[in-house]
């Protein structure tokens, strides 16, 4: 096979790859943008993308929801177009190759084209893994969402959505999150803006938790706060990266809170009109 050929072989699989991977993501956003914790939305994403069955109080919240169920949709019909997509590809590299074999033809021999598919989608995976891509592509995505579709404002039954970016969500805390191990006390998240309603613990809910709550992995916290904040606390890790995350939310709620009590000021008329003198109010 010729330079030209096995290009031709290959950069498709790679693109679908990509792409599969791309749309995964995006919907992977959209059902956190409808209340599902980043875990649970991920899974449900996967399994509607690779046309996995499944059977979970999960899926059954996915197949009850409107919207949910409409994105599902849509990844089912993508995954089916992508699956037939590569085994028609691999079927005619398949055959291409055996057939340049048997009439002596220069060229690469099959497994070396399979390996070179294997390390194009290896590339991908890895590219779409490194942070700052992962963390500009999220934001992206999320940002065109909110732009462009209405997700947030009709999903009334599994999330509260307000004014002004805040929003009700699940956050499922895993074993290497800033989260786990740690008393809310320690957490302090109303200085990031974050409200803690609630800790799902296996089938025991503890509503309005006190400070001396410890977060334990497998926990699932019922959170009110800006919706990007509770994204990135989400994907916050441990360790010093986690703490230094933290003290940049930190900074930016304390700027969010100074300009809304300058707003509140301005929108106070009896904060804003100077005090007059009493003799003058005689007069």
């Amino acid at each position: 096979m010729t330079p030209l050929t096995i290009f031709t072989q290959v950069v498709p699989i790679v693109l679908v790859v990509l792409l599969s991977m791309i749309v995964n993501r995006i919907a992977t956003i959209a059902l956190t943008l409808t209340g599902m914790s980043r875990q649970s939305a991920r899974f449900q994403a996967r399994s509607a993308l690779t046309g996995a069955g499944f059977t979970t109080s999960e899926s059954e919240s996915v197949v009850n929801h409107p919207v949910r169920r409409r994105i599902v949709m849509t990844l089912m019909l993508v995954g089916s177009a992508g699956i037939v997509t590569v085994i028609g590809t691999l079927a005619a590299t398949t055959s291409r190759s055996v057939a340049a074999s048997r009439a002596g033809a220069p060229g690469l021999p099959l497994w070396a084209t399979y390996l070179l598919m294997i390390a194009g989608i290896g590339a991908v995976l890895l590219l779409l893994r490194f942070p700052p891509i992962d963390r500009a592509l999220s934001r992206a995505i999320r940002r065109s969402l909110r732009r462009y579709t209405d997700l947030e404002v009709r999903d009334y039954e599994a999330l509260l959505e307000i004014h002004g970016g805040y929003s009700i969500s699940e956050l499922l805390v895993r074993p290497n999150d800033w989260l786990a191990d740690k008393t809310l006390a320690e957490l302090r998240p109303n200085d990031e803006g974050i409200l803690v309603l609630g800790v799902q613990r296996d089938k025991t809910y503890l509503g309005a938790p006190t400070g001396r709550l410890r977060v334990r992995a497998g926990d699932t916290l019922l959170v009110y706060g800006p919706q990007d904040r509770i994204v990135d606390l989400d994907e916050r890790p441990s360790g010093p990266t986690g703490d230094a995350m933290r003290s940049e939310a930190i900074e930016d709620e304390a700027d969010r809170r100074r300009r809304d009590q300058v707003m509140a000021d301005d929108h106070d008329p009896d904060h804003a009109r100077p005090a007059r003198d009493p003799l003058e109010e005689g007069l």
